[in-house]
Formats: structure tokens, C-alpha cells, sequence
């Protein structure tokens, strides 16, 4: 019995390393995301929801497709774009599977999560493009991560210190002199504006998560997760969070300007 509940702990820790992440920012992001969206309606009205959802709601819908696609779901129907119904839907993919497949339910998962990613490397390919300075200097934290060895304080100091040169070298005087980056604001308030999940999304994820848990306890129970190097989940963890930050520093920025917006009447 007492190596059963073991069994079960220890896979419930992993259910979290590997998912924990994407699940804790994921539920940040739909906060920061559902006040940034009232404060622009307190300014904009309605026509807000329209303005930042032009571009981020098919970034979003386009993502869950995509991964659809890639998890031989079927796509029923979709619509990258509406105004919003009476439940605030300004877009959807149904799609349906074969609950006799693994990989398909195991797909749910990254399905209902997918917008995260694709509005974050949406935003990633922008900084390439218009604001390649600091763009590289993300890349070289990513590629740092990939380095580590062991998880101490210094070593999370040194990443606390990185992302903050690095939104110091988004918003330069160089950067807002350079007529292209307020573009690259714009369609990156459009897209953080609606890169959070949708409940329809966390349910659709939730099926999965619990198909990775049972993947995941029977390697256990077979003794194969030994075979799983720790550095290199603690690797994963450390890159899927630099990832996933860059998604929170904008969502920040963003609200910080609907709280500015929030005073003015159109």
C-alpha cells in the first residue's frame, strides 16, 4: 500500500514538472488578460474586444488548429474570427478524436494550451523582425538555460538580472525611435490580449492532463522514469519559463496601458 501512495506522489510531482509551469502562468495570463479586456471596454466600449481581437483572436484559434492538426485530431468547424456571442466566443475550432488513441487524448492537452505558444512565438518572430537587438539577447538567455547544471541562488539571481536588461532593452531610446516598434506594441497588445485560455480551452486541456498522469504512472510502476535525466527536466523547466515569461512581461505592459486607458471616454 505505502508503495502505491509513493508511486501515486511521485507522479503527481511530475504531472507538475513537466505541466506545472504552462498550467500556473496559464491561469496568470487569463487574470491579466480578463482585467486588461475590462479596462479597455471602460475606455473603448465593446469596439475594444473587436480592435485587439483582429489580430489576436485568429493567432489563437489558428494555434489550436494547428496542434489539432499535428494530433490527427478532426476539425469539425472553425471561425477565426466573430463578434462576440452572448458568452463573449469571438472565435472557435471544434474538433473531435478517437478516445481509443493515446496520442489523441494525450493531445487534448497541448491543444487547449496551444494559444499560450503561438501567441508567444507570434510576438518572438515580431522581435525579429523589428527589434533584432533584443530579440538576439533573448535567444541568449534561452540558450543559457540550456547550460544549466544544478538550480542554486546565484543561478536564479543571474535569470531575474537577464530578463530585466532584456525589457530594458525592449523599451530603449533606440527602440522608440524607431517608427516600426510601435507597431510591434500594437500587435502585441492585440495578440497578449488574447493569449490566455478560454474555460473551453482548460477543459479540453484537462482531458489530456490526466492522460499524461497515467502515462506517467505507468513508466513508473515499470521503473522506466529512471531513465529520465533530472537535469534535463530541470533544463525543459528552465527554458519553458523563460519562454513563458515573455508572455508575462507583455501581458503586464499591456495592462499597465489599459489601467492609462482606463480614463479615457470615446
Amino acid at each position: 500500500m505505502n508503495i502505491f501512495v509513493e508511486l501515486i506522489i511521485k507522479t503527481i510531482l511530475e504531472t507538475f514538472y513537466l505541466t506545472g509551469i504552462v498550467i500556473v502562468i496559464g491561469l496568470l495570463l487569463g487574470v491579466l488578460r480578463n482585467n486588461t479586456l475590462k479596462n479597455f471596454q471602460r475606455s473603448f466600449g465593446s469596439k475594444a474586444l473587436m480592435i485587439t481581437g483582429f489580430i489576436g483572436v485568429p493567432i489563437h484559434e489558428i494555434s489550436h488548429a494547428i496542434l489539432a492538426v499535428l494530433f490527427r485530431h478532426r476539425i469539425n468547424s472553425i471561425k477565426l474570427l466573430q463578434k462576440p456571442d452572448i458568452n463573449g466566443v469571438m472565435g472557435y475550432v471544434n474538433h473531435s478524436y478517437s478516445k481509443n488513441s493515446v496520442y489523441q487524448q494525450v493531445g487534448n492537452f497541448f491543444i487547449g494550451i496551444a494559444p499560450i505558444f503561438g501567441g508567444i512565438f507570434s510576438i518572438i518572430a515580431l522581435m525579429h523582425f523589428i527589434i533584432p537587438k533584443s530579440y538576439n539577447k533573448l535567444i541568449q538567455i534561452l540558450e543559457s538555460g540550456l547550460k544549466v547544471t544544478t538550480l542554486n541562488t546565484s543561478m536564479a539571481q543571474g535569470t531575474i538580472n537577464s530578463y530585466i536588461e532584456l525589457f530594458k532593452s525592449i523599451f530603449s531610446l533606440e527602440n522608440f525611435r524607431n517608427p516600426y516598434f510601435y507597431l510591434f506594441l500594437f500587435i502585441s497588445i492585440c495578440i497578449s490580449s488574447h493569449i490566455s485560455l478560454s474555460s473551453a480551452d482548460i477543459k479540453g486541456a484537462s482531458r489530456g492532463l490526466g492522460i499524461i498522469f497515467v502515462i506517467l504512472l505507468t513508466l513508473n510502476i515499470f521503473g522506466l522514469s529512471k531513465y529520465i535525466s533530472e537535469i534535463n527536466v530541470i533544463r525543459y523547466n528552465i527554458l519553458l519559463t523563460g519562454v513563458l515569461l515573455v508572455a508575462v512581461i507583455l501581458s503586464i505592459i499591456t495592462y499597465i496601458i489599459s489601467l492609462f486607458a482606463r480614463s479615457i471616454k470615446i
